[in-house]
C-alpha cells in the first residue's frame, strides 16, 4: 500500500523495526558501559557486599541509568530544515502547512521555532538526532542541518580616511538618507546621541520594518534615524532556556554594547564634544551620518545561534534594508552549511550588500570567517591615533605603553614594583588571576602582570582588591599590538619587549620601583595603518582561488556610541557610565565599510553592489606615502594580501575608480557549478531550480573578482621541475570618462611568468565593457610555497589595482 504522505508503508515499517532494534541495542550498550563504570568506581565497596545486596545495587544502577541513557538518546537540538519550495505537493494550499506536515511526520511534539521565506525556504525546530535523520529523507527536504553557534567578533576615522577634508565629494544628503543599513548584532541603545534624527526627512516610503515594542523598548525608541528595531530569541531560548531578564533585555535593547558601537560606527549622527574620559576627544560621526539604521538583535550573552540569525536576515530582507552589516562569525565555513553565507546569497540576489567581519583569530593562517565571494570580508588595521602611557623605572629607564585610565594619578614619587609571579599563592601564577595575589606582598605597590590572553581590566580588579595601587600588563604574545583599555586603577599595557625588560628589572633589583605617567591622546602616529595582529588571515580555506580578506579598515581603538547600563570595560565592578567607548576588533572595521558603501551607493545609485565592492578594493592602498609597504603588527614585516587583501580602504579614491569589475547572479551560479557543488547543495544556497550545464566547462577563474588567487602545481620532489599554466578572464566596466588604460605588473617571484592580453583597453563611453585574459606560467615549487604580485590598469588619472596571490599546492 502507498500513502501519499508517508511513502511505502511496508518499507517504512521494516525500517522502523530495524531502527527500533538498533535503538534498543544502543540502550543496552550504554547501560553496560554505565554499570561497568559504576562497578569499577565502587569496586572495594562492592566486593564486601553479599549477593542479594549486590544484585539490588545492580538493579538500582540499571534503573537509574536507563532513564539517564534514555534522556541522552532523546536529547534534542535545533535544526535548520531547508525545503525545496517548488516541490510542494498539490494537496497543500500554503507552504506553512506543508512544512508543518513534514515536521509532524517525524515528531508529534516538535514545533517550528521560525519559518523562513526570504533567505531560505524552510523552518527551524528542535529534534532528536534520529528524528532529524528521518526528516532528511522526506520528500521535498533538501537538508536538515544542525544549528551552529556564532560569536560577535568614531572621532578620528573620518579624518583618517580622508572624508573630513573632502566634503565636496560627499553625495547629496537626501540621497544618503535613502540608504538603510541593517545591523545584525546585540541590539541598540536608542537613547544614544548618535541616533539623533535632527535634519532628517521622512522615513523612506518603501520601508516595511517596525519598532518592536517591549517593556523597556517603546515605539518612541525609534525615530527617523533609528527606523526599525527587532529581536530574535526563540532559537537561543530553545537551546539555553529562558532569557534571564535580570541580566539582559528580551527586547531590541542592547545590554552588551557591541551592537550600539557597530551601528554608530556605520551611520552614527554627528555628535560634538564626544570622548571617553577626555580621550579621543572631538566630533563623533559614523561613516554615513545621514543613512538610516535598522537593528536586528540576534546575539545574546551566550552567543548568536543559526536559527535567530537566519530569522533576522529573513526579516531584514522583507523590511527593505539596502545593506546588511554583520560583525559576527563562526559555524561551518562551507557555503551550503553556513547560515550567513546562505542568507547573504539571497540578499545579493535582491540587490542588498552584505558586509562581514573577517574574524579575530589572527595572526594564524587559514583563520578567516565569512569568505563567500558574494560577501565583503573586512579585516582590521590601526589608526594614526594612540593613547600613550609611560612607565618609568627606578633604574632610570622609560618604556611606552597605552592606557585609557582617567582617575586619580599616581604620586610623583616612585612606588615599589612587584612581579605577580613572586606575589602569588600559586607557584608559577604570574597572570593576576582572581584570588591568586597575596595582599601582604602587593599592598601599596605597582604589580607587573603577564598576559597571554584574557582581559587586562579584569586583572586590574584583582590587583586593586589585593591592595595594589597600580598595574603594568606585559602582553607576552609576540607581535601583540597594544590595545588601549579603560582601566579601573592606574595601569599601562606594554608590549612583549618592554614587558621582558621591566620583568628582568623587577626580578634583579633588590628594591625595584616604578611609576606610570599618562600621556592623553596623540595624533599623527606613524606608521599607520598597520595590520592588526588579531585580524584573521588567509588563504581562503573554503575556496583558495578567491582571495580573502577583501580589504582592511580601521578596527583598533575605535570610539563610537555606548550603552547606559555598563561601564566601558563591561565588567560588573565597573560602575562608570559613558556615552562613547573605545574598543577594537574586526567587528569595528566591518561597519566602517558598511557605512562607506552607503556613501558610494548614494553617490552612484546606478552601481551594483559588486561594482561598489570593486571600487573599494581596486582603489585601496598597500603602501605608505613614502612608498614602503604596509606593515603587519604581528611580525613587524611587510604585510601580504593574505593579511590585508586588496589593501586599506580609501573612500575618497573609491568615489571615482575609473573602472570596476562587476558580477551578476549568473556569474555566482556558474561559480557554484565550478566549485563542484551537487544540485542539492546549489539549491540550498540559491533556492532556485538552477542546474549546471553538463556540456559546459566551468572555472572558478572566470568569476569576475577584483583580486586573484592562483593555485599552481607543486613539486614532486624537493626542487622545481615542470611548469603549469593557469588562465583567468576578467571584464572591466567603464564608470568614468572615456580613456585608454594600459597595464603593468610587478611580482615578487621569477617563478611565475605573467602575460596579459590585450595590454591596453580603450573605453569610448560610460558602462562600456572590455575583456582581458591574464595567463600565469609557473615553475613547480614545494607545496605550501606562496608569493605575491600586483596588477594595475591606469589611464594616467585612475589606478585600478588588483592583488595577486600564488599558492603552490
Amino acid at each position: 500500500m502507498w500513502d501519499s504522505e508517508m511513502g511505502p508503508r511496508n518499507n517504512d515499517e521494516n525500517l522502523c523495526g530495524q531502527k527500533r532494534k538498533q535503538y534498543l541495542l544502543f540502550l543496552l550498550y550504554k547501560l553496560k558501559q554505565s554499570v561497568a563504570k559504576e562497578t569499577c568506581k565502587n569496586h572495594n565497596r562492592l566486593v564486601k557486599m553479599k549477593k542479594p545486596r549486590f544484585l539490588m545495587f545492580l538493579l538500582l544502577i540499571l534503573f537509574l541509568e536507563f532513564f539517564n541513557v534514555l534522556a541522552e538518546v532523546e536529547k534534542k537540538q535545533t535544526y535548520i530544515v531547508h525545503m525545496a519550495k517548488h516541490e510542494m505537493p498539490e494537496n497543500f494550499d500554503e507552504h506553512l502547512h506543508w512544512y508543518d506536515s513534514s515536521l509532524k511526520s517525524v515528531s508529534d511534539s516538535a514545533e517550528m521555532l521560525y519559518t523562513y521565506n526570504n533567505v531560505i525556504h524552510g523552518y527551524s525546530t528542535r529534534l532528536t538526532a534520529e528524528e532529524a535523520e528521518s526528516l532528511e529523507g522526506r520528500p521535498g527536504v533538501l537538508a536538515v542541518l544542525p544549528e551552529e553557534r556564532y560569536e560577535i567578533h568614531t572621532t578620528r576615522t573620518p579624518e583618517f580616511l580622508g572624508l573630513g577634508k573632502s566634503s565636496e565629494l560627499f553625495p547629496e544628503p537626501d540621497s544618503v538618507s535613502d540608504v538603510i543599513i541593517g545591523m545584525l548584532d546585540t541590539g541598540v541603545w536608542p537613547e544614544s546621541k548618535s541616533f539623533d534624527d535632527s535634519g532628517l526627512g521622512p522615513v523612506p516610503s518603501r520601508w516595511k520594518g517596525k519598532c518592536q515594542v517591549r517593556k523597556n523598548f517603546n515605539a518612541s525608541s525609534c525615530n527617523r534615524k533609528l527606523i526599525g528595531a527587532r529581536f530574535f530569541s526563540r532559537g537561543y531560548e530553545a537551546a539555553t532556556g529562558p532569557i534571564n531578564k535580570t541580566r539582559e533585555s528580551k527586547s531590541p535593547r542592547d545590554d552588551h554594547g557591541h551592537g550600539t558601537h557597530t551601528s554608530t560606527t556605520a551611520a552614527g549622527s554627528v555628535v560634538d564634544g564626544a570622548s571617553l574620559f577626555g580621550y579621543a576627544a572631538g566630533t563623533a560621526r559614523g561613516m554615513a551620518t545621514r543613512a538610516r539604521v535598522a537593528t536586528y538583535k540576534v546575539c545574546w550573552i551566550g552567543g548568536c545561534l543559526d536559527s535567530d540569525i537566519l530569522a533576522g536576515m529573513d526579516k531584514a530582507l522583507e523590511d527593505g534594508v539596502n545593506i546588511l552589516s554583520i560583525s559576527l562569525g563562526g559555524g561551518d565555513p562551507r557555503y551550503y552549511r553556513n547560515s550567513v553565507a546562505i542568507g547573504a546569497f539571497m540578499a545579493m540576489e535582491r540587490g542588498i550588500l552584505v558586509s562581514c567581519s573577517a574574524g579575530n583569530s589572527g595572526p594564524r593562517s587559514f583563520t578567516l570567517s565569512n569568505v563567500a565571494p558574494w560577501i565583503i570580508t573586512v579585516g582590521a588595521g590601526t589608526l594614526d591615533r594612540d593613547f600613550p602611557t609611560y612607565v618609568s623605572l627606578g633604574n632610570g629607564k622609560n618604556f611606552s605603553g597605552v592606557s585609557l585610565y582617567s582617575g586619580k594619578p599616581l604620586p610623583d614619587s616612585l612606588l615599589p614594583l612587584v612581579y605577580a609571579g613572586n606575589s602569588s599563592n600559586i607557584t608559577g601564577e604570574n597572570y593576576c588571576q582572581k584570588g591568586t595575589l597575596i595582599p601582604e606582598k602587593v599592598t601599596g605597590k605597582i604589580v607587573l602582570c603577564d598576559r597571554v590572553f584574557g582581559d587586562s581590566v579584569r586583572k586590574g580588579t584583582v590587583v586593586k582588591d589585593a591592595g595594589g595601587v597600580g598595574m603594568i600588563v606585559a602582553n607576552t604574545a609576540v607581535g601583540d599590538e597594544q590595545i588601549s583599555n579603560a582601566h579601573l586603577l592606574p595601569a599601562a599595557d606594554v608590549g612583549p619587549v618592554s614587558g621582558n625588560m621591566i620583568r628582568d628589572y623587577s626580578l634583579s633589583d633588590p628594591n625595584p620601583t616604578a611609576t606610570i605617567i599618562f600621556g592623553g591622546t596623540k595624533l599623527g602616529i606613524q606608521r599607520s595603518p598597520v595590520v592588526a595582529t588579531f585580524s584573521s588571515r588567509g588563504p581562503n580555506l573554503v575556496t583558495p582561488e578567491i582571495l580573502k580578506p577583501d580589504l582592511i579598515a580601521p578596527g583598533v581603538n575605535i570610539l563610537a556610541g555606548w550603552i547606559g547600563t555598563i561601564g566601558p570595560s563591561s565588567l560588573s565592578e565597573d560602575y562608570r557610565l559613558v556615552e562613547f567607548n573605545v574598543i577594537s576588533g574586526t567587528s569595528m572595521s566591518c561597519p566602517h565599510v558598511s557605512g562607506l558603501a552607503a556613501l558610494l551607493k548614494a553617490a552612484h545609485p546606478e552601481w551594483s553592489w559588486a561594482a561598489i565592492r570593486s571600487a573599494l578594493m581596486t582603489t585601496a592602498y598597500t603602501t605608505y606615502k613614502n612608498g614602503e609597504k604596509l606593515i603587519d603588527f604581528a611580525n613587524g614585516k611587510p604585510s601580504t594580501p593574505f593579511d590585508h587583501g586588496a589593501g586599506h580602504v580609501d573612500p575618497v579614491a573609491a568615489f571615482d575608480p575609473g573602472l570596476v569589475y562587476d558580477i551578476t547572479l549568473n556569474d555566482y551560479l556558474n561559480f557554484l557549478c565550478a566549485s563542484n557543488y551537487s544540485p542539492t547543495q546549489i539549491r540550498i544556497i540559491a533556492r532556485s531550480n538552477f542546474t549546471c550545464d553538463m556540456s559546459k566547462t566551468y572555472s572558478i577563474a572566470d568569476l569576475n573578482y577584483p583580486s586573484f588567487a592562483v593555485l599552481l602545481q607543486t613539486a614532486l620532489g624537493e626542487g622545481g621541475g615542470g611548469s603549469g599554466v593557469v588562465k583567468y578572464t576578467r571584464t572591466l566596466t567603464n564608470v568614468g570618462s572615456p580613456g585608454t588604460y594600459t597595464t603593468w605588473v610587478s611580482s615578487e617571484t621569477e617563478s611565475v611568468k605573467i602575460a596579459i592580453e590585450p595590454e591596453s583597453l580603450s573605453f569610448g563611453e560610460l558602462n562600456e565593457k572590455k575583456m582581458y585574459t591574464i595567463t600565469f606560467t609557473a615553475d613547480s615549487m614545494p607545496s605550501g610555497t606562496s608569493s605575491f604580485a600586483h596588477l594595475e590598469w591606469s589611464d594616467g588619472k585612475h589606478k585600478v589595482s588588483s592583488p595577486i596571490a600564488f599558492i603552490w599546492i
